[in-house]
């Protein structure tokens, strides 16, 4: 039986199909936002599609094209070729990514995917390659009498925190075992310190199988916790008063097999080349930060006093900072960048880190001496004093330093550029002009 594997091939998926009796091949890509994309073929046009690609419109996609210019075709990779756990093994359903096309056979600028291939395209220019390890938190909620989510707790636990009795775990081991079936090797699967919350980790990989793999994870845990009665959310912030939810994002650069990072005789056993990279993203944190953290709710969960990193500072020791050096050295060796979260599309996440990090390497901006102590214990002035700047306090202020960022419209290209921003904009529009209960519990009554 032909084994699923990372470098499957057309030929090895034409047989695939054929011993698991699939039926059904779910084509699926991204839109400007990261929010999935996706139809059916039978498996009967799965050979023409991977010939000819398979036709769609642009123009009902967000952020992708006009109307009278809407012809796109996605082009499958056999590589993202994985069988869904959760459906029948008797007339199987698959899925797979692709990459989208103009009719001319060109790729479009404007698809996510297409953007962080441009920077592996960069990266490898300058003999680098990129491994990424996310850690995806997310909340698990119950379900109404009507199957909608709500935000009605499923326990109480805390970090690390295990009941044998707890339903909700139950549902976290169903969603290893999906990952594992779909190819994933699993490091930690956990609750997190807030209640509903829970963390599940797996392995490093190359930057783009990365990338997908967090596509395929968020639609793994939402399908899982789905069918168990459960809803699953990767919004950063759900609740008041507890931890939200962060993507915390380990990188490394590898250069002719070797960490690039790593240097025994560096200080903190950190090469130059690392610390450059650090620097590249405190550089350019705040002009991507609308990527990284792309919706109003991301703002929430970035304040102090909740875990989450507020000040554009790095250390080898200390969690409150926004670069953390994890301690494993060698090929271990890696930058965490903390403020991502699970909200982000991580095509365009990913490629503006490394981006950040490659322009850290090319005009060798030094990011300064380590922050060793806890920032939240600082006072402003203290802050002040060591030249401790925030990441953007809100979406607006996240856009106006996007808006003004030749290094992430270079990065994007004009059309994601432009496209994104737009959206960002009427979201914030949106936001600002609804009245919120905060607000009538507030001053209904005062006023």
């Amino acid at each position: 039986m032909v084994q699923i594997k990372k470098c499957m091939t057309k030929e090895d998926v034409l047989e695939a199909v054929k011993e698991r009796d699939v039926k059904f091949i779910r084509t699926q890509f991204t839109d400007t936002l990261g929010i999935i994309k996706s139809w059916a073929i039978p498996v009967e046009q799965l050979e023409e599609a991977f010939e000819s690609g398979v036709m769609f419109d642009g123009s009902s996609i967000q952020g992708f094209t006009k109307i009278e210019e809407s012809d796109m075709k996605l082009v499958l990779d056999p590589s993202t070729f994985r069988i869904l756990p959760w459906r029948p093994t008797a007339g199987a359903v698959a899925r797979i990514l692709g990459d989208v096309y103009l009719p001319d056979g060109q790729p479009f600028e404007g698809d996510p995917r297409y953007v962080l291939k441009s920077a592996i395209e960069e990266a490898k220019k300058m003999g680098y390659s990129m491994n990424v390890g996310p850690e995806m938190e997310f909340f698990l909620f119950r379900l109404d009498a009507n199957g909608n989510p709500t935000t009605e707790l499923t326990d109480h636990g805390g970090y690390f925190d295990f009941s044998p009795l707890d339903r909700a775990q139950d549902v976290r081991r169903d969603i290893d075992y999906a990952l594992e079936h779909m190819g994933f090797q699993i490091e930690a699967s956990h609750h997190e310190v807030a209640p509903s919350q829970h963390e599940i980790d797996f392995r490093f990989g190359d930057v783009l199988s990365t990338a997908d793999n967090v596509i395929t994870f968020k639609y793994v845990v939402k399908s899982i916790a789905y069918h168990k009665g459960y809803y699953a959310t990767f919004m950063p912030k759900p609740l008041f008063g507890v931890n939200g939810s962060g993507m915390h994002t380990n990188q490394s650069l590898f250069k002719e097999g070797k960490n690039a990072f790593y240097d025994p005789e560096g200080t903190d056993q950190l090469s130059q080349e690392a610390m450059y990279y650090i620097g590249g993203l405190l550089k350019h944190i705040k002009e991507f930060a609308a990527v990284t953290n792309p919706v109003v709710n991301s703002y929430k969960r970035i304040v102090p006093g909740y875990e989450a990193p507020v000040y554009l500072t790095w250390s080898a020791k200390n969690r409150s900072s926004l670069i953390r050096i994890p301690a494993t050295r060698g090929n271990g060796t890696r930058v965490e960048l903390r403020c991502p979260d699970p909200a982000c599309n991580p095509y365009l996440a990913f490629a503006l880190m490394l981006r950040a990090g490659l322009d850290g390497i090319k005009n060798k901006i030094d990011p300064g001496e380590p922050t060793n102590t806890n920032i939240f214990h600082l006072t402003e002035k203290e802050r002040e004093n060591k030249g401790i700047h925030s990441l953007p306090a809100d979406l607006k202020e996240a856009i106006d330093e996007m808006k003004c960022s030749g290094f992430v419209k270079e990065v994007l290209g004009e059309h994601v550029f432009s496209n994104y921003l737009c959206a960002k904009e009427m979201e914030w529009d949106e936001y600002k002009a609804i009245v919120h209960p905060w607000e009538l519990e507030k001053y209904l009554n005062m006023l």
